[in-house]
């Protein structure tokens, strides 16, 4: 027999080195706060939306707070069609239905947020892209139309 070790001292070096490296830059994270998410800021707009198919298509965009129309939003709107799909699943899980409003923010640091109150489900508008993102801030920041939604047309179905 020879006094040979049975595993190689250098590459059991490294991996202690290794581990050892790991565990002071998470220690470092940690204390120095690296990681944490971004605080909301200041809210510098915010409204209560409320979203409704029409029989052809479209979607009616009201402000949950007057009834008043925001937009009649015709034709594809795929990031728009998707991200509340995302929403109305939720609210179908949850045993919620389409009336509790969705509320958009846009904040201070540029963030714009839709959030459901009622399931808690939150997405942040501007992971996507400006293009997907700045259908959301014409919402944000667009003036009501005069009618309301009944005037719009009847509802086929809401999220």
């Amino acid at each position: 027999m020879t006094d040979r070790p049975l595993f190689p001292r250098v590459p059991l070096i490294g991996a202690a080195v290794l581990v050892g490296f790991a565990l002071l830059a998470s220690g470092y994270g940690r204390l120095a706060g690296l990681g944490k998410p971004e605080p909301a800021g200041i809210a510098t707009a915010e409204r209560n939306l409320q979203f409704a198919d029409r029989k052809d298509g479209a979607v009616i965009v009201t402000m949950a707070d007057t009834g008043q129309v925001l937009d009649v939003m015709t034709g594809q709107q795929g990031f728009l069609r998707g991200t509340l799909r995302g929403f109305a699943r939720t609210r179908r899980e949850d045993g919620i239905g389409s009336l509790p409003p969705i509320r958009l923010t846009g904040y201070a640091n540029g963030r714009l947020v839709l959030f459901d109150p009622s399931t808690g489900r939150q997405v942040e508008l501007e992971a996507f892209g400006s293009l997907n993102e700045a259908v959301f801030v014409r919402l944000l920041t667009m003036q009501a139309r005069a009618q309301t939604a009944s005037a719009a047309a009847p509802k086929a179905g809401g999220i």
